[in-house]
């Protein structure tokens, strides 16, 4: 029969990110977003009517003039008109009040309930399917900040957090792990999270760097470092081994 052991769950102490640390975007994302949506619909309206028009108007030259370019214009530009926008509204106005919604469900952390600087970003988003997810910042390779036209026009920005998990960094099209976007103080949160990356780069290994011992002492080295130390060792010990064999041939 086989001993059945007992054990107990061993926790680690876990800090709870509170309400109070949480932040989230500005309502300039929000204004983004509206502003996004309605020279959309615009967009759309501009070219439906160039289509409707242009296509008229070409009729109406390869018929040398016959046909009553004026009469079909009036009679069927209304309804066309009519139904765009009420289609288009139908649509616009519940993207209008979604938006906000959504936006709300938004929540950022890099603090924690007693105010010291978390291990790790907190990133909260969805409001269906609900995404927390907590990247650590050692595992953090690249942070990036990033503004478009529109975000410039609303004074915000965003800030992408590349790790080694996703290809590629921010300079090469990679897809970031994770992004903060629509804060104003961008820069500053960019600042603040590569001061904190920095801390942890003489207590952790990253995924760039390695672990060797020298001397008694620990200390951070590049993998190339390793990778050529571990080559060296190789080189020595395959020359002790042909030296033998050497010899024992004498």
């Amino acid at each position: 029969m086989g001993r059945e052991y007992e054990g107990k769950v061993i926790r680690p102490p876990m800090e709870t990110v509170a309400y109070g640390k949480v932040f989230r975007p500005a309502t300039a994302l929000r204004n983004k977003y509206w502003f996004i949506a309605v020279v959309t619909m615009l967009i759309m309206y501009a070219i439906t009517a160039g289509t409707f028009f242009g296509l008229f108007y070409l009729i109406y030259v390869f018929t040398d003039g016959l046909w009553q370019f004026s009469a079909w214009i009036d009679a069927m530009w209304t309804p066309v008109n009519f139904w765009f926008w009420t289609l288009g509204l139908i649509v616009l106005v519940p993207v209008l009040i979604l938006i906000p919604v959504y936006l709300n469900r938004f929540e950022y952390s890099v603090r924690g309930e007693s105010g010291k600087s978390l291990p790790e970003i907190y990133v909260k988003k969805g409001l269906i399917d609900v995404t927390e997810k907590h990247v650590p910042l050692r595992a953090i390779t690249n942070i990036a900040s990033k503004t478009g036209p529109f975000d410039r026009l609303f004074g915000i920005g965003n800030v992408e957090i590349h790790t080694a998990g996703y290809s590629g960094g921010p300079y090469e099209g990679g897809k970031p792990e994770e992004k903060i976007e629509g804060i104003t103080f961008y820069l500053e949160l960019r600042d603040f999270i590569l001061s904190e990356m920095r801390s942890l780069k003489g207590i952790y290994a990253t995924t760039t760097e390695v672990l060797s011992e020298q001397d008694g002492t620990i200390r951070v080295g590049s993998i190339e470092e390793a990778t050529l130390a571990t080559l060296q060792d190789l080189r020595n010990v395959l020359r002790r081994i042909e030296n033998k064999l050497d010899r024992s041939d004498v």
